[in-house]
Formats: structure tokens, C-alpha cells, sequence
């Protein structure tokens, strides 16, 4: 059943003609050779398939901003590869800014900007500004351009202080913006981005963070990002897009995600001392006058809560907010993985 519900509501009506990017029941397959012990312990060879997507289907238009979530392994990482023509997919059609990653990948990197967390494509023993007048002649950057863009990144993601420092030298939120700024250089229409606050402290994080949502909401790049973190998701992106096990299982916004396992809020009461005994909400701890429940608006509405807690003795002050994303997505991957036939 909860497999059927969020089919559903993945089912989009994005028309082809606005469309940024298109995937067509694409699917990737990929093969592996495992070493398995025979008669005698003697090795041997064993072929092995691994579906990382299966018969997936969605668009982007322009100027969103979308998550593209899952748990480990789900096809994240796999998806954003297909989407810059770094991988061709086994089966299915991808169009990406009019062009096929597959055939036309130089003409598209021209429009696209594509950054790993975990990989940078700055020269390690080289000045950061060396590695961005690198990019402006091999890809043959306009002067006015790059001048504006380089100005512009200068300023924004606070770069100054680090352009003529080694790139083995940065930290890793400074190597990030770095890496950020020389993505940025020509002016991409199109970015895709794989745990691009990964490892990253809060400041670095917030400066991210901050950066592309203001990108996308001024010049209108659209942006694709994938993370674990379902906080710093639903902060930048307006639309979601959950994977697993290689299938597309929810497309939509994260208020429709919370409806999937309730509308679940949390709740912080003070009181005198007591613990109170609310119906129908869930103990999550406490102590000394301060107690956190957990409530199913779907069950409880907001009303009935608040009129149980104004009748419940001992109750000084109460603080109501909305359960966090990632325990939202914490059941939805339990779910998931114990949905039987669900593969």
C-alpha cells in the first residue's frame, strides 16, 4: 500500500516544452565480477548485476530548485552522473537543457556546472586563482564574463583572502567555495550538486547554503542537489525527490513528505515538577519540569491538543513545533525497507 501511495503522488504534470531536465524510464545497470570459493578452495569468477535505477521518470523546468534524496545506494550519486553524461544509461531517454549528455557532453558542459563533495578540480599545488584562469582558456570564457563572475564570487562566497593560497592549504569549507566559485565561472544555466555541505562546519554550511539559494532565486540557475542531510534540504529546496532502491518513490514538496507518516509534531511542556499524562502523544523524555511528547495532528488536531494541555494541571508553558525532517524520512526508510516485495 504505502509503495502504491507514493507512486501516486510522484506522478507529475510538468509539460516536456518547460522542461530543464527529461528522464524517461531511464534505468542503469551495472555488472560486477565477485571472487567466490569453489570445490577444494579453489576461486572463481561470479558475474553479478546490480540494478542502481530502475524505469525512472521525472522532469526539472527551469529556475527550481530540487533535492534529490535516498538512503545509501539508493542512486543518488548514480543519477546526477547520468545527468552530466558521465555515465550512459543501460535503457531510457535523457535530456538535459535540450541536449543529450550522452552525445552532445562538451556542448552541455558549456551550459552546465556539476560539483562533487568529495572531489575538487583545483590544481593541489597551485594558487586557487591559477586553477580559474586555467578553466576561462580551455573553455574559452569570454574576458567580460569572467571578469564579472570572478568579481561577483569574489564577493559573495568571500573568496578574496584565498585566491593566490595553495589549494592543498584551504580547508575544506574554503577548497568547497573554491570549488563552488570555479563551477560557477561560465555562467551555467544548469547545476548539479552531490553533497556539496559535506563535512562542512556550521558557518561554511550556512555560507553554502546561503550562496545557492541566492543564486537560484536572483538568476534563476536551476539547481539540483542531493545530501543526507534532509535539514539543509528542506531549507534550500522547494520540491523533493526520494529515491530508493533504484526507483523514483515520492516527487513532491516536504509537506506532502510529512503526510506520509502522519503529521507529526513535536511539543515541549514546562511544568511544576510533574510529568503530565497526555492521550494520544508519545513520551520522548525529559526532566526537572521540562517534558518533550511527540503528537499525530492527523489523530490529534491542533485544537484538541491545545484544549487537553489547557486542562492539564501543573502546565507553566508549552512550545509546539513540527517534527524534524529526518525522522520524517527516518520511517519513511524503515518503511521502505521492510515493505514486503518492495525491491
Amino acid at each position: 500500500m504505502l509503495k502504491r501511495e507514493l507512486t501516486d503522488m510522484s506522478q507529475g504534470d510538468t509539460a516536456p516544452e518547460q522542461a530543464v531536465v527529461t528522464a524517461d524510464s531511464v534505468s542503469k545497470i551495472f555488472t560486477q565480477w565477485q571472487r567466490k570459493e569453489g570445490i577444494k578452495g579453489i576461486f572463481r569468477q561470479q558475474k553479478r548485476t546490480v540494478a542502481a535505477l530502475e524505469d525512472v521518470s521525472f522532469r526539472v523546468t527551469r529556475g527550481e530548485f530540487v533535492a534529490y534524496a535516498g538512503p545509501n545506494g539508493a542512486g543518488k550519486s548514480t543519477t546526477m552522473k547520468l545527468l552530466s553524461g558521465m555515465l550512459q544509461p543501460t535503457k531510457g531517454k535523457i535530456s538535459v537543457l535540450g541536449m543529450s549528455p550522452e552525445k552532445d557532453r562538451i556542448a552541455l558542459m558549456r551550459k552546465l556546472g556539476v560539483l562533487f563533495g568529495n572531489r575538487t578540480e583545483l590544481w593541489w599545488d597551485h594558487p586557487v586563482i591559477q586553477s580559474f584562469e586555467w578553466k576561462k582558456v580551455v573553455w574559452d570564457i569570454p574576458d567580460e564574463v569572467y571578469r564579472r563572475n570572478l568579481e561577483r564570487m569574489t564577493e559573495l562566497l568571500d573568496i578574496g583572502g584565498i585566491l593566490n593560497t595553495f589549494a592543498r592549504e584551504l580547508s575544506l569549507g574554503q577548497r568547497m567555495r573554491a570549488d563552488l566559485a570555479m563551477m560557477l565561472l561560465h555562467s551555467p544555466e544548469l547545476v548539479l550538486l552531490d553533497e556539496p555541505t559535506l563535512g562542512l562546519d556550521v558557518v561554511a554550511k550556512r555560507q553554502m547554503i546561503e550562496f545557492l539559494k541566492r543564486i537560484n532565486r536572483e538568476e534563476g540557475v536551476t539547481i539540483m542537489v542531493t545530501s543526507h542531510d534532509m535539514d539543509d534540504l528542506e531549507e534550500m529546496a522547494r520540491r523533493i525527490m526520494m529515491i530508493s532502491r533504484g526507483k523514483l518513490a515520492y516527487d513532491g514538496d516536504f509537506d506532502g513528505l510529512r503526510r506520509l507518516t502522519g503529521n507529526r509534531t513535536h511539543f515541549t511542556v514546562t511544568t511544576d515538577g510533574r510529568r503530565p499524562e497526555l492521550a494520544g502523544c508519545r513520551f520522548l523524555g525529559g526532566g526537572h519540569g521540562v517534558f518533550e511528547f511527540e503528537a499525530d495532528l492527523s489523530h490529534t488536531p491542533v485544537r484538541a491538543l491545545l484544549g487537553m494541555l489547557s486542562e492539564t494541571d501543573g502546565i507553566r508553558d508549552v512550545e509546539i513545533r513540527r517534527a524534524p525532517i529526518e525522522q520524517v524520512i527516518a520511517r519513511l526508510y524503515q518503511a521502505w525497507k521492510n515493505e514486503i516485495g518492495y525491491k
